[in-house]
């Protein structure tokens, strides 16, 4: 068994703990107390059985309550001073100091209802009393079969004391409440420090008091204190004859009482050397270190199963991901491949030429274009993009730059009606049909048309007889018009889309998460759990 490091980790293992203030509590002052230099002597034991009247018998005083009614509903620590004083300590930070004790039947007893004050935190009376200025302090608990503060109280200052005077009233054996207390209190947090000190056996039978003695013996026997050599754990003391023989100085009667022989104990037990006191003290630590021990296993096992939950959850989630990731995938690509097919040239002409050239000689080639071109690419274009925008929401990532592309300029060919006049032309070529459509202003009907019809019949003829060059096909040159852009078209979209899927493919191809890296806080926490429990288990 080693001391220090099981201080050490125990200060550590505390940190650790969660919902558990109360034990953390006892730890830390556990670990404070191990090497402090006093010895803390606590008097323990139910409500009347004469545990103040026992200690002012001691310091040779009526410094405590020590009346029936009312009794001690606070701890009080009695240690040494330069003069009588009292001080309390409220739960909001004040205190109060006076001399003598007289306050404490303010702030230390209970109410009418047996209620101990809730705006105490802590009492000490200090005393010049010559048993404490051996570097001794004395804790008057209040009684245990009352009410449940008081035996919160009880129970967290036994584990501060380093000696327990469990006090037995003589006229009843031990009730199965201090047994339970007895082993629950002090055995089960291993407090082993233990002297029983017998009250009130003057007023029993004569006859009957070696038979109470001898019984109370073996209750005491099966104690198994842990205690200095030559110190018995069964002492008989008339707490309020020794205290009248003290106070009177009636020496025979003080001995009498079997005040003298506790003495001698307790000055045997205050007089350990402060190593053995540690090693009396280890004990308690080690049940505190087992307490802090199932406390962290319980911790560990509710995180391995919220771990296994968690990453039950993380692989579901990581399952549904890569299901989502190939059918993004697959969807992106069908898409893709949809979109080269239509923008491969030799079918955008196919599908689109026709069209395109008889808007251009209506001079509609922009509604085309609005009506018809933009409107099946952006049908393309957003079937895309939309696997990859589904991808970046599922997979929390930014959105890429858009597939984006710019329709080259409209093709612009001059029509036969708006071309400049060639130089073999003449002014009398012009004439007829001008005539022509003079007369058509001027007739109507079928007469009208007659005539129209010959002004057509011989302007053409004159065309044809190779006065004039016939001009170049029209509907070829918007035809080659609107091949180049449609080739222009796809040249542009083609590299667009290329430089698309490379970014989108870094989206789509992603890992997904792996679930080593989604709960490494809780297996930080794990590793350091299992840690401190090897190091609690090698420092016990």
């Amino acid at each position: 068994m080693s001391e220090i490091p099981l201080v050490q980790t125990l200060q550590t293992a505390v940190g650790l703990l969660e919902g558990n203030e109360e034990l953390r509590q006892q730890v830390l002052t556990g670990c404070d107390r191990i090497s402090n230099p006093s010895t803390r002597i606590a008097v323990f034991g139910p409500f009347n059985f004469g545990k103040s009247t026992l200690l002012n018998a001691l310091l040779g005083d009526r410094l405590l309550p020590m009346d029936l009614i009312p009794a001690t509903g606070a701890a009080i620590t009695v240690k040494a001073g330069p003069e009588l004083r009292t001080q309390i300590n409220l739960t909001d930070g004040r205190q109060i100091s006076e001399s003598g004790t007289a306050i404490l039947e303010e702030y230390a007893t209970l109410d009418d209802q047996r209620q101990m004050r809730g705006d105490v935190d802590s009492i000490e009376v200090q005393s010049t009393a010559p048993l404490l200025t051996q570097g001794v302090e004395f804790i008057d608990l209040p009684g245990t079969n009352d009410q449940e503060a008081q035996d919160e109280i009880v129970r967290e200052q036994l584990l501060q004391a380093d000696l327990v005077i469990q006090v037995v009233d003589g006229r009843q054996l031990m009730t199965l409440l201090e047994r339970e207390q007895l082993r629950d209190w002090l055995l089960d947090q291993g407090i082993s420090t233990v002297i029983f000190v017998v009250n009130f056996l003057n007023l029993v039978e004569p006859d009957d008091q070696k038979q109470v003695m001898t019984r109370l013996r073996f209750i005491a026997e099966s104690f198994r204190s842990h205690l200095p050599p030559g110190i018995s754990n069964l002492y008989r003391v008339d707490a309020l004859p020794a205290l009248r023989s003290r106070l009177q100085g009636d020496g025979a009667a003080l001995t009498n009482s079997g005040l003298p022989m506790l003495e001698a104990a307790l000055q045997s037990f205050i007089a350990t050397p402060q190593q053995d006191l540690i090693r009396l003290r280890m004990p308690r630590l080690q049940k505190l270190s087992e307490q802090v021990t199932v406390a962290l296993q319980k911790q560990v096992s509710v995180l391995q199963v919220k771990q296994e939950e968690v990453q039950q959850r993380a692989e579901k989630r990581s399952q549904i991901k890569q299901k989502a990731q190939r059918l993004l995938q697959q969807d992106f690509r069908a898409q893709t491949q949809a979109l080269q097919t239509w923008l491969e040239l030799q079918n955008l002409l196919n599908q689109y030429q026709g069209s395109a050239t008889l808007a251009l000689q209506e001079n509609k080639f922009e509604d085309w274009v609005t009506q018809t071109f933009r409107p099946a690419w952006m049908h393309h274009q957003k079937a895309v993009v939309s696997p990859v925008h589904k991808a970046c929401e599922f997979f929390e990532q930014p959105r890429p730059a858009d597939l984006w592309v710019a329709f080259p300029p409209a093709p612009s060919v001059k029509s036969a009606q708006t071309a400049a006049p060639s130089s073999s032309t003449s002014g009398k070529d012009v004439t007829p049909v001008a005539i022509a459509t003079g007369v058509g202003l001027l007739l109507s009907g079928p007469v009208g048309a007659a005539v129209l019809g010959g002004a057509s019949y011989l302007l053409n003829k004159k065309e044809s007889s190779g006065d004039t060059q016939p001009p170049a096909s029209k509907t070829g040159q918007e035809e080659e018009q609107i091949r180049n852009y449609l080739t222009q078209f796809s040249q542009v979209a083609f590299a667009a889309l290329q430089q698309y899927q490379s970014a989108a493919q870094s989206i789509l191809q992603s890992a997904i998460l792996d679930k080593q890296h989604i709960n490494q806080s809780q297996n930080h926490q794990l590793r350091l759990l299992r840690s401190t429990l090897e190091q609690l288990q090698q420092s016990c």
